[in-house]
């Protein structure tokens, strides 16, 4: 009799995927702007978009000047907390606009 498989999480396959096909960093980018809701939280969330991650520089676009300042604040955290999350340290600078 053959042993069934116990089922994956689908982003661990994904990541493994794209890890045999050399595609690490492209599916790391993914990540990277799926996850910043859960990682900055609701309020921050609501009044920043995430654009693009281009050479290590991760584009957030801001609502309004006060949280652009706000937000410029806590760059380092954040920026600590996405390559935590990320699990490698993906974003250099966060750039808000």
């Amino acid at each position: 009799m053959t042993r069934a498989k116990s089922p994956r999480n689908l982003n661990a396959v994904m990541a493994d995927m794209c890890r045999s096909i050399g595609m690490t960093e492209a599916y790391g980018q993914y990540k990277t702007l799926q996850i910043w809701d859960s990682v900055v939280g609701e309020t921050i969330s609501k009044v920043t978009r995430v654009e693009q991650l281009k050479d290590g520089d991760l584009y957030v676009r801001v609502r309004n000047p006060s949280w652009r300042m706000e937000l410029n604040f806590r760059k380092k955290e954040i920026t600590a907390r996405m390559n935590k999350a990320i699990g490698s340290e993906m974003i250099r600078s966060i750039i808000f606009r």
